[in-house]
């Protein structure tokens, strides 16, 4: 799984944080910081898609795989 964060958009609810800490951490005015890249290790899934599920303004996204999206029929 591999993630996109837009801090433009966050608003520092910090729902991602409290579910996914090991990928998710707060700066010190309650934004999210994204840590690494963006690829979550399968262990961590669970908790980082109840973060994208919760994040009210949805600052969070899943990016497809490549091949998702070569086969793609709407493209």
């Amino acid at each position: 799984m591999k993630i996109k964060l837009d801090r433009t958009v966050c608003d520092g609810f910090g729902l991602c944080a409290v579910h996914a800490p090991e990928t998710f951490s707060l700066d010190e005015w309650g934004y999210v910081s994204l840590a690494g890249a963006g690829d979550v290790a399968p262990e961590h899934e669970q908790g980082v898609r109840r973060a994208l599920l919760d994040c009210p303004v949805h600052a969070i996204t899943e990016l497809k795989p490549v091949e998702a999206q070569q086969g793609d029929p709407a493209r």
